[in-house]
């Protein structure tokens, strides 16, 4: 599984990259629970795509999805903060953009609009865009980095490694490989203020991640990125056979179970359809 996703990735991504070098920082953790009055935040979700799979098999360890067919969204966020923009996760490759629906084993991919196209529609640029994170490195992640080679790029340590372990993931993350960095290997709060925190959650990856969004109207908010991906996922907490590790993933399952209980927060599972329908498309925003 992870190296068909690591093919496909190559496969779409046809995108050069510069030589500049990389100024890399290392930032410590922040505790995700400790909030401050939030600012005047506002979160756009973006449609990086749809992901058709025939089998979900792979997307359960106990055997108990053989043969289910079904749909996963693909999401992009954008959070607006006085101190900067962030763009959470980068959908599927644009190189899709434009295409018929590609097919790659049990997944048939297609993708409407870049998130060049998409900014646009709020009346900003790549350009505009300060910080850049991605929940972890799998191709329906990162399919757009390319975009955005001027961001400051917030990584966990783990993650970092992970995407540049072996000469296919250096290829695949070739995209990745010039931008400046801040590096974490506990959670990190972006802002300072304890109003967008990435957490880390790993399991489904190395240094995979979710993020914490403390909104003023709306309240606190977790994007899932893969941790579970269907609402029967979370309900029944099944793991993905692609996994890096099945215990670990059980782990970070009971930390966010137990960080949403406390927070009350809205959880959104990024590949849920009914999750991110309920949400405003852009270019409305929840604040």
């Amino acid at each position: 599984m992870i190296k068909r996703l690591l093919a496909f990735s190559l496969l779409m991504a046809g995108c050069s990259q510069g030589e500049q070098s990389a100024g890399m920082q290392t930032s410590s953790g922040e505790s995700a629970g400790n909030f401050v009055a939030a600012a005047p935040l506002k979160l756009y979700t973006f449609d990086c795509g749809n992901i058709e799979v025939s089998d979900f098999d792979a997307f359960s360890s106990s055997g108990d999805y053989a043969g289910q067919v079904g749909r996963l969204t693909n999401t992009c966020y954008l959070i607006r903060h006085p101190a900067g923009d962030l763009i959470w996760d980068l959908g599927l490759p644009h190189g899709l953009v434009g295409s018929a629906p590609q097919v790659d084993g049990i997944f048939t991919v297609s993708l409407e609009s870049s998130l060049t196209d998409l900014l646009a529609e709020i009346d900003l640029t790549v350009t505009d865009i300060d910080f850049m994170s991605v929940s972890h490195s799998h191709f329906d992640h990162t399919g757009q980095a390319s975009l955005f080679p001027d961001v400051k790029w917030l990584v966990h340590q783990n993650e970092l490694e992970h995407m540049f372990s072996t000469e296919e993931s250096k290829a695949q993350n070739a995209a990745f490989a010039g931008l400046n960095k801040t590096t974490f290997s506990d959670n990190h709060d972006v802002f300072g203020d304890g109003s967008v925190v990435i957490l880390e959650m790993p399991g489904h990856t190395p240094g995979h991640t979710v993020l914490q969004i403390n909104l003023p109207e709306s309240g606190p908010i977790l994007l899932t990125g893969d941790l579970y991906h269907r609402t029967e996922s979370r309900e029944l907490q099944r793991v993905p056979r692609f996994n890096t590790d099945e215990s670990e993933t059980r782990v970070s399952m009971a930390a966010f179970e137990r960080l949403a209980t406390e927070l009350g927060a809205r959880v959104i599972i990024q590949h849920e359809p009914t999750d991110v329908a309920a949400l405003p498309q852009s270019p409305a925003f929840l604040q």
